[in-house]
């Protein structure tokens, strides 16, 4: 093959049409991951309580089983996707006692009385 032959075929692309018609949306707050040696397993699920104390029981709704090149394949798009979040709205706070402490510092300058979140007095 000539150079010209291997930068024409690198120059190539190939578009994926993906048709999304028939597809059910599920939300999910709960991701449980899993693997064998040959397959990465995703449970999702929704946790009804997810602050809760003590023995939590979550039914998976959803499971996805992918390859292990797949699988990185996914998470290499969730880490750019997550990065370009972040860059356009700030930081994502995993830890609910630091974000619930921002929260509490932006609300600062409201009003004694003011109802706050899920109907507490502040």
């Amino acid at each position: 093959m000539s150079t010209g032959e291997t930068e024409g075929a690198a120059q190539q692309t190939t578009e994926v049409h993906v048709d999304d018609s028939g597809t059910l949306p599920s939300y999910s707050n709960f991701c449980r991951v899993t693997a064998t040696p040959e397959e990465v397993i995703l449970d999702f699920g929704l946790n009804p309580q997810p602050f809760a104390t003590g023995r939590q029981d979550v039914k998976a709704n959803q499971r996805i089983v992918m390859n292990f090149y797949t699988a990185k394949r996914l998470l290499t798009a969730l880490g750019m996707t997550i990065q370009r979040h972040e860059g356009t709205f700030g930081s994502i706070e995993l830890d609910v006692r630091r974000r619930a402490g921002t929260f509490q510092q932006t609300q600062t300058h409201r009003p004694a009385g003011a109802v706050g979140p899920q109907g507490i007095v502040e």
